[in-house]
């Protein structure tokens, strides 16, 4: 039984709440979860406000928690693949750069010992 000082509305706040810090106690977010928890309490507030626009905020909560959930897992996801596809770029600019160095020093090395310069 939930005492009468508490409304339904508080308590979905409180669990979805404890819930989220409960979740992010097993380390660093990645960027699909953050999208995943963003449009979840996104969601939520706007299902919240549809719902009490038509007098049951609690359902229009839990469903808009419900769509945005997957709205922002499937965001996240695409930002995290293109942070994964910029972190591979970004290493094979490293690699050939250091090619170029090596390759440059060769070069050096070259014109040195035939006296060019």
């Amino acid at each position: 039984m939930i005492p009468k000082f508490i409304n339904k509305q508080s308590l979905m706040v409180l669990v979805a709440g404890s819930l989220l810090i409960g979740g992010c106690a097993g380390g660093p977010l990645t960027t699909r979860e953050k999208g995943a928890g963003i449009g979840a309490l996104g969601g939520a507030a706007a299902g919240g406000l549809i719902g009490s626009a038509v007098g049951h905020p609690g359902v229009g909560a839990a469903v808009g928690g419900g769509l945005g959930l997957g709205a922002g897992a499937l965001i996240g996801d695409q930002m995290q693949g293109q942070e994964n596809q910029n972190y591979r770029q970004e290493d094979e600019i490293r690699r050939n750069q250091r090619d170029i160095y090596r390759q440059q020093d060769e070069i050096d090395r070259l014109r040195r010992e035939r006296g060019e310069y």
